[in-house]
């Protein structure tokens, strides 16, 4: 199933190779236009006139300044991507991918050995490329507008701890998958999609005792009122709570945030020490009443199920383009192989990507204006969570008034302003 084959053309393959490079070129031009249009409308769309229903929490000054940080996020965004889209064409056309894979190749590893190389070596170039747009992002932009609370020690620690769970987890993975491919024949696919989904499993359960804390401290909640009612409403709505912690997000940035993570015994809901800081006893539990609200209507579920039948999609079309001789020539490669097929397919599958992540952002933003409501609904003083969110808006120097253009590609939750006004009329009902 792996094995190579000559880089002989006839003439109606050459058509074909480059019907195949022309795909991927329209796809990368396209999607980054599209985007583009999205970012400077919603540019555009930015109001000097604060909305009424945020008059008490956003002072005009802060009004201010969060479009200022809307300009300047929209602005670095577009250099970002226009590195990485220059970054890739110059790759590619240079031959890069061959020029790598050669090198590889003359070390004479087991082909798998040379596919978790290859791979993690591409991503150890973009990440270094990639590395002073991340620097300029904490250390300038976000100090500027007054949330970077990270210091080059816990950056270069996080950038450490992800390079060894990389090595430790993704690099054995990564070859478990190849080595599927490579050897378990026409069912190959198959196999790798189960063990993906046996990992993936794995991972949701471990995840929150064994590697979330590498990166930040869980302290349980203490005593008091606030845990006291956040547990009298887990009991009203019969969700069985045992793990509620403070996180210190507050090492890294001066946002608020909260998150449920994990399932089983290990499912755990995390509470930023910031958003702690700066809000009510109820404001805190109608937002965790929210995130109940996730699990309660099963999007966490929904969620988890539609990736892994995602995943099986893509492994299933894989098998079908492994070791396409057309596809390779596209990236002027001399050899084929599991591992190159592997990523230069997700390149040609990239417009179905595109378009199905849209898909997922529709239905997340649908679920989240569920979970609103189960809180609503659900707790008494539920209709809070309006004032959460503003007050979590203006801390966060959120955009108010996003083009919806700019929500349909890339918003995995409604506006804020679109969440308040639904949470005030299920209030009144």
């Amino acid at each position: 199933m792996a094995t190579s084959h000559g880089a002989g053309l006839t003439g109606k393959t050459s058509i074909t190779m480059n019907l195949f490079a022309l795909i991927i070129l329209v796809t990368l031009a396209g999607t980054y236009l599209v985007k583009l249009v999205a970012d400077l409308l919603n540019l555009g769309a930015a109001s000097p006139v604060l909305p009424e229903a945020f008059r008490e929490v956003y002072e005009p000054e802060a009004y201010r300044r969060s479009q200022e940080y809307l300009k300047a996020n929209t602005i670095f965004s577009l250099f970002d991507s226009s590195f990485d889209l220059l970054l890739l064409l110059v790759f590619w056309f240079a031959g890069g991918f061959n020029l790598l894979d050669q090198h590889i190749r003359a070390w004479g590893f087991d082909p798998v050995i040379n596919g978790v190389i290859f791979t993690g070596a591409l991503l150890l170039l973009q990440g270094l490329a990639g590395l002073p747009f991340s620097i300029y992002h904490t250390f300038v932009l976000e100090e500027r507008f007054g949330f970077n609370k990270t210091t080059p020690k816990v950056f270069v620690a996080d950038l450490l701890k992800t390079l060894l769970l990389t090595l430790l987890i993704g690099a054995p993975l990564l070859a478990l998958v190849f080595w599927f491919f490579e050897h378990a024949g026409t069912f190959g696919w198959l196999m790798a999609w189960g063990g993906m989904v046996l990992f993936s499993l794995i991972l949701q359960y471990v995840a929150p005792t064994w590697i979330m804390p590498m990166f930040n401290k869980f302290v349980p909640l203490e005593e008091g009122e606030l845990r006291q009612a956040i547990m009298q409403y887990a009991a009203d709505v019969r969700f069985p709570l045992s793990g509620i912690f403070v996180i210190d997000g507050s090492k890294r940035s001066a946002k608020g945030n909260a998150f449920f993570t994990g399932f089983g015994k290990n499912k755990r809901i995390a509470l930023f020490d910031t958003l702690i800081k700066n809000h009510s006893t109820p404001e805190l539990v109608a937002v965790l009443a929210h995130e109940i609200g996730h699990f309660k209507k099963k999007h966490i579920l929904m969620s988890m199920v539609l990736s892994m039948l995602n995943l099986g999609l893509v492994f299933w079309l894989l098998s079908m383009f492994m070791n396409n001789r057309m596809l390779f020539d596209a990236f002027f490669m001399q050899e084929t192989s599991v591992y190159a097929s592997l990523l230069f397919f997700m390149m040609l599958y990239s417009p179905a990507e595109f378009i199905l992540s849209i898909l997922m952002q529709i239905l997340s933003r649908h679920n989240e204006f569920e979970a609103d409501r189960f809180a609503v609904t659900t707790y008494n003083k539920g209709s809070l969570l309006a004032d959460a969110l503003k007050k979590l808006s203006r801390q966060n120097l959120s955009n108010l008034t996003p083009h919806p253009f700019h929500v349909f590609l890339n918003y995995s939750h409604p506006p804020v302003l679109q969440r308040v006004e639904r949470i005030v009329e299920a209030a009144r009902h």
